[in-house]
């Protein structure tokens, strides 16, 4: 299997990769905003334009990548905009010098615009269509969203990596670990909970908008979960402003799926996994060179006095009632 961290995986590399399954590559490779796996467009001797994504190797198990790409194709046949890799003699992945790739068809759109009321509602649809489909199955072989492995596990991580300087250690981990206990307390509410197949991801970043709506280009981190994960990300400002909009987008999501408004109790928790999360995947993958270059204010004496103060912001935000809809 190629190195972790992609250092072999060179321009020529991913040119003889995509040649082996028929592409004639008649561009430079665009690298395009991605830092987990390495993705490029590209055009074709037709100047057709293509976006090929190269999977982190030992990231994902091969079946769990099929899942994804099975998962985008079950929603592609019910005419979701979901953008599905494309198959070559029956397939959809692909294999070259221990990498893993896919090739998706080139669609571009504007960024989705989290304080527009109708496009809110519009992605509220779109979110409940998904979820009308991705409910009626489950998930065999990707993951949930678990606290073991997004607190616990992110926590161990963290302090393993010796990342965090000496004299913040006390206060960091005595507030992350506080953190992490009332937010698994919380996230206890799942078993009650139906858990459904996500995307997982979805915030602005991962929309993009065209004159016909939103659509998706990517199914990299689906996962099993709580139907409000794809939903609580599109929430920004206070929380009379959260809460507008969060009436807008169920009022799309509910036109074709239900949801269970006990969820919303779930929304700080899942907040707090995904914020510990990231701090462990920044030390996860800092060994990977696009990482020190593209993130230079990690792993700084600042950086990690910030995480104190947001941590400290993370748990009075858990003690505040949830969200609810009933007086608003």
């Amino acid at each position: 299997m190629a190195a972790f961290d992609f250092a072999s995986l060179s321009p020529d590399v991913i040119i003889d990769g995509l040649e082996s399954v028929g592409f004639v590559v008649d561009s430079g490779l665009l690298p395009l905003n991605s830092f987990e796996n390495r993705v490029y467009q590209f055009h074709d001797d037709n100047l057709v334009k293509y976006v090929t994504k190269f999977y982190r190797p030992q990231r994902w198990q091969l079946q769990q990548i099929e899942e994804e790409h099975d998962f985008s194709f079950e929603l592609a046949e019910q005419e979701l905009p979901i953008v599905a890799p494309l198959k070559i003699a029956g397939e959809s992945l692909f294999e070259h010098q221990g990498y893993r790739f896919a090739v998706f068809p080139c669609r571009g759109g504007r960024i989705f615009e989290v304080d527009n009321l109708e496009q809110l509602e519009w992605m509220g649809r779109f979110i409940g269509r998904i979820h009308a489909v991705s409910a009626t199955n489950s998930f065999n072989y990707r993951p949930a969203f678990t606290t073991q492995e997004l607190l616990y596990q992110a926590k161990n991580i963290i302090k393993d990596s010796q990342f965090v300087p000496a004299h913040l250690q006390v206060p960091f981990f005595t507030i992350l670990e506080q953190v992490i206990a009332l937010a698994s307390e919380q996230y206890k509410a799942i078993d009650s909970i139906k858990q459904i197949r996500l995307h997982g991801d979805c915030h602005a970043g991962n929309i993009l908008w065209r004159d016909e709506g939103p659509h998706f280009v990517d199914l990299d981190d689906c996962r099993t979960g709580p139907a409000v994960q794809d939903l609580w990300m599109m929430l920004s400002g206070d929380r009379q402003q959260q809460l507008l909009q969060l009436d807008t987008l169920l009022m799309g999501y509910e036109e074709f799926h239900s949801f269970e408004n006990k969820e919303l109790q779930l929304i700080e928790a899942l907040r707090t996994m995904r914020v510990v999360n990231y701090m462990a995947w920044l030390c996860k993958r800092w060994q990977d060179p696009a990482f020190p270059r593209n993130f230079p204010w990690f792993n700084t004496e600042k950086y990690w006095e910030q995480q104190i103060l947001m941590l400290k912001e993370q748990f009075s935000a858990l003690q505040q009632p949830a969200l609810s809809l009933q007086n608003f």
